[in-house]
């Protein structure tokens, strides 16, 4: 598995079909834990029902494992009203990371009057400014990371938590399995991971109408918690750095800047076509990615191969967030992948001021893009399929008017759409889970709840 995930990070793509298929035949076949969820997500052509299947092999020899503790912890929970709802956040992020770097303004804004927040750590401290950031946001801030999945369990049951929220899924260094354990009577599936976790580990999972309309229902072992407008939060404080000339960017002086700044494992060959394509039809233009120096050789052979001398490919180091969202500035537009598009990036560049083109797939990593952007009334930037994708970019990168007339939008847009509105987010949340405990302490099972989407 190591293999094939090093393989996808470098742009190794000799064999991603007979790949797909031997996964296709594995999950038909029932073999639990072969695959992980995580890397079907970035991969052509999988459906949602297969990430559900995948997901739930992936667990069910954990499931079994984890079965005699759990009967024997045999946890309970009362249902009785207190003056404030016990929420733990439960995650390995709590430091400068893409996940803090979006939820922190939620924490703050939290109201607690009405909520008490844990949050139950199991990360280093990178000794960065928003690890006590994030600890002065939380009531208690609990570090599990030297205790079993079973002594964490029991600590969060200690707690009286009455909703945990898991922040990682399946993504690297999870630790997601303390939920086999049933800690809390309420668990969420929340924005670390892009998919269902299958069965026996979550209540719900925090969605909104277009990334998981109500026809999806049977590709997810969660119940639907509806927010109206995108699923994911994103404050107003995120300062942006000045930004740098062209040339201390590494960039040409002219010419139209491509940018994506998604890991590499996110590219595809077939999006990695259009982008070929757009650098040929846009004379002068450069794409300008994230650095990677295992994928950087390959990817300059595979636009080689497809008539893009290397010299247009741009590579951009790592730098601190202010910084790279100042720099982000000097793209004029941001390129999604998919079928696992931008998360982070497309609401950082969208906040940076640079807009994004989306093509929307049937599986909810693959139309996260496509509801931030909507979530900032930029609807016209999502396409329904690759070609309409290359023709919104194409028509944008040789019209300066229509450029323009999509910059000054978003201009208008970016502090006057729900997108940014981080006071209002944090209220349609709170009501979710408000929602969550009353139907949990009134005895009925976990249903859809929030906005109720419209026929997609």
């Amino acid at each position: 598995m190591r293999l094939r995930l090093e393989s996808r990070d470098m742009c190794e793509w000799s064999g991603l079909a007979d790949l797909l298929e031997s996964f296709r035949l594995q999950i038909a076949r029932g073999e639990s834990g072969k695959i992980s969820p995580f890397l079907l997500l970035a991969m052509s052509g999988v459906s949602a029902s297969e990430q559900r299947g995948c997901s739930e092999l992936w667990m069910k020899d954990r499931q079994a494992a984890s079965a005699a503790d759990r009967d024997a912890l045999a946890f309970t929970f009362s249902a009785a009203a207190r003056a404030k709802i016990r929420i733990g956040y439960l995650s390995c992020d709590f430091h400068e990371h893409a996940t803090a770097l979006l939820l922190v303004e939620m924490f703050e804004a939290h109201d607690r009057a009405r909520f008490e927040l844990f949050a139950y750590s199991y990360g280093a401290d990178d000794g960065k400014p928003m690890r006590p950031r994030l600890k002065a946001a939380f009531d208690h801030f609990i570090d599990i990371e030297a205790l079993s999945n079973i002594d964490a369990a029991r600590a969060i049951h200690a707690d009286e938590i009455d909703i945990l929220v898991d922040l990682k899924g399946f993504t690297m260094h999870t630790r997601t399995a303390i939920l086999l354990f049933g800690p809390a009577p309420v668990q969420v599936n929340f924005l670390g991971y892009p998919g269902t976790l299958g069965e026996s580990l979550c209540d719900y999972i925090i969605t909104d109408p277009f990334l998981t309309p109500a026809a999806s229902a049977r590709d997810y072992s969660e119940s639907f918690a509806y927010l109206p407008h995108t699923y994911q939060p994103h404050g107003r404080r995120a300062l942006i750095g000045t930004a740098p000339t062209r040339t201390q960017a590494g960039l040409p002086e002219d010419g139209f800047v491509f940018c994506c700044f998604n890991q590499a494992y996110k590219i595809t060959p077939e999006m990695f076509d259009i982008w070929c394509r757009l650098l040929i039809e846009v004379p002068g233009s450069v794409l300008w990615l994230l650095k990677n120096d295992k994928a950087e050789g390959n990817l300059k052979n595979e636009a080689l191969w497809r008539g893009v001398t290397p010299d247009r490919l741009i590579f951009a180091k790592d730098l601190p967030q202010i910084e790279h969202l100042g720099r982000l500035q000097l793209a004029d537009l941001v390129l999604d992948t998919l079928p696992y598009n931008a998360h982070t990036t497309a609401s950082d560049a969208l906040w940076a001021g640079v807009p994004l083109v989306t093509c929307a797939g049937d599986t909810f990593p693959s139309r996260v893009a496509g509801s931030i952007l909507r979530a900032i009334g930029l609807g016209e930037l999502v396409a329904a399929d690759l070609d309409g994708y290359f023709n919104v970019a194409h028509e944008l990168a040789i019209d300066p008017e229509s450029l323009a007339k999509i910059n000054a939008k978003l201009a208008a847009n970016r502090l006057t759409t729900p997108l940014f509105d981080i006071e209002a987010y944090t209220r349609d949340i709170e009501g979710l889970y408000e929602t969550m405990w009353r139907r949990y302490s009134g005895g009925e099972a976990p249903a859809s709840i929030g906005a109720v989407p419209a026929p997609d």
